[in-house]
C-alpha cells in the first residue's frame, strides 16, 4: 500500500477533483504494468493498494513521480 499526503496535510483535494486524481494515478500505475487493486483520495491524503510484479521494489514506483505536476 502506498500513502500520499499533501504537504502539511492541508485539505486541498476537493470532492470535485477526487475522481480525476484517482483516474490520473490509475493511469500511471497501469502504464507501469502494475495492478491497481484499490484507490481512494481523501481531502488531505490518498490511499493506493497495488499488486506489484516481483521485479519491482515496493518503494520504486513513487520516487519517479514525487513532486511531479503536469
Amino acid at each position: 500500500m502506498l500513502f500520499f499526503a499533501v504537504s502539511g496535510r492541508t485539505c486541498v483535494i476537493s470532492s470535485t477533483h477526487r475522481e480525476e486524481l484517482q483516474k490520473y494515478i490509475t493511469g500511471i500505475v497501469t502504464r507501469q504494468g502494475q495492478k491497481l487493486i484499490a484507490i481512494y483520495c481523501m481531502p488531505d491524503h490518498t490511499h493506493v493498494l497495488l499488486g506489484l510484479k516481483p521485479n519491482i521494489a515496493p518503494i520504486e514506483p513513487d520516487w519517479r513521480y514525487q513532486n511531479r505536476i503536469d
